[in-house]
């Protein structure tokens, strides 16, 4: 009787917890995602570049193998490595070769294709695209890179976490160090109030718990449920998570 009462409490706590949760799939399929300030966009495997405009992803010109939007702006990356910022209605060229870019903060961030990792200062961004930009150099190497208000976290080739303290607009270069971080993580990323969310090398989402200006580096990581197999890709913004699955459906969560 009691390991019946046991098996029935691990159940009903694990049920709940899958509906923790309110999730909806979203017609289409994508690769990457991003969101920021409301925004939503994102790529597929065909490096097709869509935003989430009323109640569907409407495509838009351009190609694209990765989609940025946060208070820096709107920014893509091409299947050969050029930058791009949204300007006046279309993706102009901006200079800078980047593998994958972050407008989640002030500043820009990315990592190029050989996992050099380097950052903007905000007046530099808001001088638009034309002229030299200062890219700021960051030591260490990683191949996924994204910044909130007042930390950046990434992702290394061994899929170790790494955290940077102190980013502001005016020091995209933060600490001299990066923290190592426990757990390893595929790709990370940090919304415009400074939630933390990845994804790991077997597909599970995670959330860092704690994470504040007073701790950057938070406490402990949430495993949250959302696809039925595993999961690829995350963004947060504004009390909504969405979520690109293995098989490339869309699912937004609140």
């Amino acid at each position: 009787m009691k390991a019946c009462q046991c098996i029935l409490l691990l159940f009903s706590c694990q049920f709940l917890y899958t509906l923790a949760l309110d999730c909806e799939v979203i017609p289409g399929t994508l690769k990457q995602i991003d969101v920021g300030l409301g925004l939503v966009g994102g790529v597929n495997n065909d490096n097709e570049v869509f935003l989430y405009l009323g109640n569907s992803f409407v495509r838009i010109n351009g190609s694209l193998k990765h989609f940025t939007v946060g208070p820096a702006g709107v920014f893509g990356v091409s299947p050969a490595n050029i930058l791009f910022k949204f300007q006046s209605g279309s993706f102009r060229q901006i200079q800078g070769g980047l593998k994958q870019v972050d407008a989640g903060s002030e500043i820009v961030a990315g990592v190029t294709p050989i996992d050099h990792i380097f950052c903007v200062n905000k007046d530099a961004n808001s001088n638009g695209p034309s002229g030299i930009i200062p890219w700021t150099q960051i030591s260490g190497r990683l191949k996924y890179y994204s910044c909130g208000p007042y930390s950046c976290w990434g992702v290394n080739s061994q899929e170790n976490v790494l955290l940077k303290r102190n980013v502001t607009g005016s020091a995209c270069g933060g600490s001299a160090y990066f923290d190592i971080i426990n757990g390893t993580l595929s790709m990370v990323e940090v919304a415009t109030d400074g939630s933390v969310y990845g994804v790991d090398y077997q597909g599970s989402l995670l959330q860092r718990l704690g994470v504040s200006p007073s701790n950057p580096a938070g406490t402990g990581w949430q495993v949250i449920p959302v696809c039925p197999n595993r999961h690829k890709h995350v963004a947060f913004d504004l009390g909504r998570l969405w979520v690109i699955c293995s098989d490339g459906s869309i699912r937004r969560c609140t």
